[in-house]
């Protein structure tokens, strides 16, 4: 890695021991704030992640996606092409998986290609977990299954952080499907580590009250929750991963939990509006309100550039003073 003259990245850099990133559950509190302050530096010196900042030139990063993807997939590409690294790009259909081979068999293979790190998204609860076991390069979770997807739950906190700063004391709730949603347990488990009050909110078919038994307020009513909220985050409805309907139609679930003119008027004057993607309009929140100006969805994902940057340098950077 070249030097910097960057004196926040080098202490960064000096101090980030992980070569993965798999979850934010593990992380400290610490860990966790060393990323999101990196990734600020980051947005910082590239002008909003506009400009190029070649740390990692000569390094190739693999995405390896097992699941369809927009947002995060050209989001780590053009992270890893804006730290001046080559981005290989793997997509299960049409590849050797049908014709038997394992996953990580395919990962190993490409490790053989002289790949630096692979971010990887698999419908299977573990599996990054499975290949930072079986391979030497660095690996990032870029979801698996309903377990986490720790980038986003970066991202989502930073925004909030630009825009409310100090997280300690604030009510964020998640509202949606948080029974199949990954980036649900990711935000809870970063949010809780700065202090936040998280809130799930949703039907009783998709949230639990077994959240209660890890410090999370649980809600079936958004009406009710939504004076004293200070972040909405408003979840997918994730029918990909749902074996049944969990409530009797679309229109009802709207009816009920979509954030719309009438409920932010109600709200409080400051509140911040956030949606991970993709947005259905309509049904998590009406158009008015996603591209109002409580709407910080846009700044979600600029701000997944920069954690995506930050995350790629760090692991890479903790890789190289393992090997």
């Amino acid at each position: 890695m070249p030097r910097l003259d960057i004196p926040e990245l080098e202490h960064a850099r000096n101090h980030w021991t992980r070569p993965h990133l798999l979850d934010l559950e593990s992380l400290s509190l610490d860990e966790l704030v060393l990323l999101l302050d990196t990734a600020a530096v980051f947005k910082r010196v590239t002008q909003g992640c506009t400009r190029h900042f070649p740390l990692l030139k000569g390094r190739t990063c693999a995405n390896l996606f097992f699941e369809n993807s927009t947002r995060t997939r050209t989001s780590f590409a053009l992270a890893a092409r804006r730290l001046g690294a080559d981005t290989v790009d793997f997509t299960a259909a049409g590849s050797s998986l049908s014709k038997g081979e394992t996953v990580t068999d395919t990962a190993r293979n490409i490790e053989a290609m002289n790949v630096d790190a692979m971010v990887v998204r698999h419908q299977t609860p573990g599996t990054p977990h499975l290949l930072a076991r079986n391979v030497s390069c660095s690996v990032v979770n870029a979801g698996d299954g309903p377990h986490e997807h720790p980038t986003q739950g970066l991202l989502d906190i930073m925004t909030i952080r630009e825009h409310r700063g100090n997280l300690a004391g604030l009510r964020v709730a998640l509202v949606g499907d948080i029974a199949h949603s990954r980036t649900a347990r990711s935000n809870i488990w970063g949010l809780k580590k700065l202090g936040a009050q998280v809130i799930v909110c949703g039907p009783s078919t998709l949230v639990s009250r077994r959240w209660e038994a890890v410090g999370v307020e649980v809600s079936h009513d958004l009406d009710a929750i939504l004076p004293h909220v200070d972040v909405l985050n408003l979840l997918r409805i994730q029918f990909e991963r749902q074996a049944a309907r969990p409530f009797p139609s679309v229109r009802e679930y709207a009816l009920l939990y979509a954030m719309n003119r009438e409920r932010l008027a109600r709200a409080k004057d400051n509140i911040v509006i956030m949606a991970p993607g993709p947005i259905n309009r309509g049904v998590e929140v009406t158009p008015d309100v996603a591209d109002g100006p409580h709407s910080v969805i846009l700044d979600q994902v600029t701000n997944g550039l920069a954690v995506r940057m930050a995350v790629l340098w760090l692991t890479l950077s903790a890789r190289d003073r393992t090997t």
